[in-house]
């Protein structure tokens, strides 16, 4: 116990020896405030419990971190996604919030959504919601799809837009996703153009206005009576009137021809649209004789036509006069070609002249054919409708490149396609007269009104 006495006096007779009493103090000082702080650090228990708070660090630009840099750790992908896809606690505005992807050839739902950075669950969700889940199955190239995600980053709404008249809406609830269908209905406005042909119809249509469907619509209408491969000429003219399609005040298409006027070769044809007690449209001569017939003038779409009916021409191969009973339109390989009638497939073959051939038979007095075909698309003893696809142009037997050869015999005659007279349809029934006049004469006065207002603006203007 003496030892233990004399030990510590013995240190604390060599520290008072060896520092001064103000550094003695001092450590004194020191000495409590550390014994202070050791008893209010908290215990295990009350640090689990303690609140924090954020504390704003403002740092200069050079030391501030990068916004878009991932944390230690973190999955640089999923950051990214994170990134783009903004949710509704970020301030972002609505349009902001979405994020959308173009619809590609050969998409699905999946393809597209795997592009969004979404995942198989996801899809399956959506494609199982409740209403109009059915159009997501039918993707087409061209159409948009867009997400959008809640708060925590879940899939929350999805945006089909398929046309700007058509969308479709899936928003997630608390059983699902269930989808919704929005139609728009535009606004129709008539409308007009007219135009003399100086290079082609369907070139002096564009330069007119008139969009390549609407073109193709008015040759449609008028094809019973003109060849437009063979029969157009420069200084032919047309006038139409069709409808224009609005959506908040901005053209988004083109409706249907409600009336036109061609003027071919100084003969001058006239159409009007009627629409029956049954909603079934078609087209008529002011008299109210159909602009249908039996037969159409050519046998495809109007294009350029490599030979003229002959019956002196020379043959391009044998080079020999050799009667050529028919029409060949010239046109690129595979382009579709009509049945120029109602009738009865009673040939489709091959032969070394002909290549391969089809022959129709059009009640007991018509007969067509159409040879060289690159492919025959009917077989014989096959009933078929007027302009369905019976074949495409190609160059096969005598052929010295892609063109239909086309003939339209009468009894077993050949005559020439583009003047043998037609049979004549029947005029609207006596019980429409009425109802077709009323629905019919307004549009044809509008008609010649525009023609007679164009003609007048540019009267003053010269």
């Amino acid at each position: 116990m003496q030892s233990g006495k004399n030990g510590d006096n013995f240190w604390s007779h060599l520290f008072a020896l060896s520092l001064p009493r103000a550094h003695l103090i001092a450590a004194g000082a020191v000495a409590a405030t550390l014994i202070f702080s050791l008893a209010l650090l908290p215990s295990e228990k009350v640090e689990a419990n303690r609140v924090s708070s954020t504390v704003s660090l403002f740092l200069p630009a050079s030391l501030e971190p990068a916004a878009s840099s991932p944390q230690v750790g973190e999955n640089p992908a999923e950051h990214a996604a994170t990134e783009s896809l903004p949710t509704a606690s970020s301030g972002a505005s609505e349009d902001d919030l979405w994020q959308e992807e173009q619809v590609r050839a050969g998409d699905n739902l999946t393809t597209l959504f795997k592009r969004l950075s979404l995942n198989a669950r996801d899809v399956y969700a959506v494609a199982n919601a409740r209403g109009a889940s059915k159009p997501l199955r039918d993707l087409r190239p061209g159409e948009t799809v867009a997400i959008q995600s809640d708060a925590s980053g879940q899939l929350a709404k999805v945006r089909y837009v398929r046309s700007q008249l058509e969308s479709y809406l899936y928003e997630l609830d608390d059983s699902g996703f269930t989808g919704e269908q929005h139609l728009r209905t535009p606004d129709v406005v008539p409308s007009f153009r007219q135009a003399e042909i100086n290079n082609s119809l369907f070139l002096d249509g564009v330069r007119a206005g008139l969009e390549q469907t609407t073109i193709m619509d008015l040759a449609n209408i008028f094809g019973w009576d003109i060849d437009f491969a063979l029969d157009i000429r420069r200084g032919d003219s047309f006038q139409v009137l069709y409808e224009e399609l609005l959506l908040d005040g901005e053209k988004i298409g083109t409706g249907n021809i409600l009336a036109a006027e061609f003027i071919n070769q100084g003969r001058a044809y006239r159409a009007v649209r009627f629409v029956d007690k049954q909603g079934d449209a078609d087209y008529f001569a002011p008299d109210g004789k159909p602009m249908r017939k039996a037969f159409l003038r050519a046998p495809l779409d109007f294009t350029r036509v490599s030979s003229n009916f002959d019956m002196r021409r020379k043959h391009p191969i044998h080079k020999m006069i050799k009667a050529h009973r028919g029409v060949d339109y010239a046109a690129p390989r595979g382009t579709p070609v009509y049945a120029a009638g109602e009738g009865k497939v009673i040939a489709s073959g091959y032969s070394r002249a002909n290549g391969n051939y089809v022959f129709i038979q059009h009640g007991q007095t018509y007969t067509t054919k159409y040879l060289h075909l690159d492919k025959r698309l009917v077989r014989r003893g096959q009933t078929i409708k007027q302009r369905k696809v019976i074949g495409t142009v190609g160059s096969t037997g005598y052929a010295t490149g892609p063109h239909l050869h086309y003939e339209f015999l009468v009894n077993g005659v050949h005559h020439n396609p583009r003047t043998v007279a037609l049979p004549q349809a029947e005029p609207i029934p006596s019980a429409l007269r009425v109802q077709f006049l009323a629905q019919t004469t307004p549009l044809l006065n509008q008609l010649s009104n525009y023609s007679a207002t164009q003609l007048a603006s540019a009267a003053g203007s010269q």
